[in-house]
């Protein structure tokens, strides 16, 4: 009998792929359906944020950070602001420490709103997306209370915040997560898990797929829901705290087979823990305080000064035009971002600018260590696994 002939295929999917999360190219090599090698290919959309942070003195680089992982944009702030602070040897308040807090995880419930959506979407759970959307645009408005604008706030500062609280800002979060997942159980959190969680569709698109050791995951920078969701403990807010955490009660959630489906679990748990963080936080802010520090080498002076005296008006003045000077050396701080450790690694040589920002992307971890999840799988699962890992391409390519 003669031999029959094989050979592989190889495909490009993306980076106009809708399902590749952004402009992601992948290479995949295929044996019938069956994924033999995949070359991840990035840069498609380099904006080259962390130069261009260069050019800008230190309180302006905060809306540049935002716009590189667009879906957490508030954790960049948080990262960055935290290094520099280091650098100046500033303590902000703990009323300030507390907001921050409360901001870091309404914008991690945000971030995995978009994930939670889009995933199921991609899978096929449409509904999914419009309940995820629905709720997340609740927390747009939010933002606007906050700062005027919905996706990119800007409201953590270097020193504290953009303004205090608005009012009635504390009643319409505490409505939000009343809406979100009650203290007395129920809620829109529960509707989304009786749509996808023991939908038989689900499970069967979801277990044992893109599967991970623990150990892989380390050796790969992968930090976050997907180290988690393969039997990890770490989390910065407990290994490393930082803003207060170490004070708030929440369980550090995770699984252990490392698959798309535990992935899933671990995300949509820790979307419940933000919610306990959160109240937590409103029950320690009072309603009008300090919102930066008292330090006028970083913090304007109040406004009534401004206008009554010349002294507080010429340091309004320099502050906003020529910035401030922060000490020579160098800074790393890290935050449990939603997809993981990101941290701002800053340098300065004493001046009003920085000498380099760099940012530790887990989307880029997650990114050169994707032959690990798909390579032996199927075609139709890769789909699966990008969402589950909740790459984000501005995080990337920046």
């Amino acid at each position: 009998m003669a031999e029959v002939r094989t050979e592989t295929m190889t495909v490009n999917m993306g980076p106009q792929h809708p399902s590749t999360h952004g402009v992601l190219r992948l290479v995949l090599e295929l044996d019938g359906e069956t994924v033999v090698s995949v070359s991840p290919t990035i840069g498609f959309l380099h904006t080259g944020i962390e130069k261009t942070a260069e050019q800008k003195k230190w309180q302006q680089v905060i809306p540049l950070v935002e716009r590189m992982d667009y879906l957490g944009a508030q954790s960049n702030s948080f990262a960055y602001c935290l290094s520099v602070e280091k650098l100046l040897g500033l303590e902000v308040p703990q009323r300030v420490k507390d907001i921050r807090v409360l901001i870091a995880e309404l914008q991690r419930i945000s971030s995995h709103l978009v994930w939670f959506g889009t995933h199921a979407m991609e899978i096929g759970a449409i509904t999914g997306m419009l309940y995820a959307f629905r709720e997340r645009e609740i927390l747009m408005n939010l933002n606007e209370m906050l700062a005027g604008f919905r996706f990119f706030p800007s409201y953590i500062r270097v020193g504290g915040l953009r303004d205090d609280l608005p009012r009635d800002f504390k009643e319409a979060v505490t409505a939000f997560l009343d809406r979100f997942v009650p203290v007395s159980g129920g809620g829109k959190l529960d509707e989304y898990e009786t749509l996808i969680t023991k939908n038989p569709i689900w499970l069967d698109r979801t277990r044992g797929v893109g599967m991970i050791t623990l150990a892989d995951c380390y050796n790969w920078g992968l930090f976050g829901p997907i180290a988690r969701a393969a039997g990890g403990d770490y989390d910065v807010r407990r290994a490393f705290p930082y803003s207060g955490y170490e004070t708030y009660q929440f369980d550090v959630i995770g699984a252990s087979n490392g698959d798309v489906y535990d992935r899933y679990l671990t995300r949509v748990a820790e979307m419940r823990e933000s919610v306990k963080i959160c109240r937590q936080a409103l029950e320690r802010i009072s309603p009008v305080g300090e919102y930066q520090v008292a330090d006028r080498r970083v913090a304007p002076p109040p406004k009534d000064e401004v206008y009554t005296e010349m002294e507080a008006l010429i340091q309004h003045f320099l502050i906003y035009s020529q910035g401030f000077n922060v000490p020579a050396g160098e800074a790393y701080v890290p935050v449990e971002g939603p997809r993981g450790e990101h941290g701002c690694y800053v340098v300065s040589e004493g001046g009003n600018r920085p000498m380099r920002v760099h940012m530790r992307s887990p989307g880029l971890m997650a990114s050169q260590a994707l032959h690990k999840f798909i390579v032996g799988g199927m075609i139709a699962d890769v789909i699966a696994v990008i969402g589950s890992l909740d790459v984000v391409m501005g995080d990337v390519d920046r």
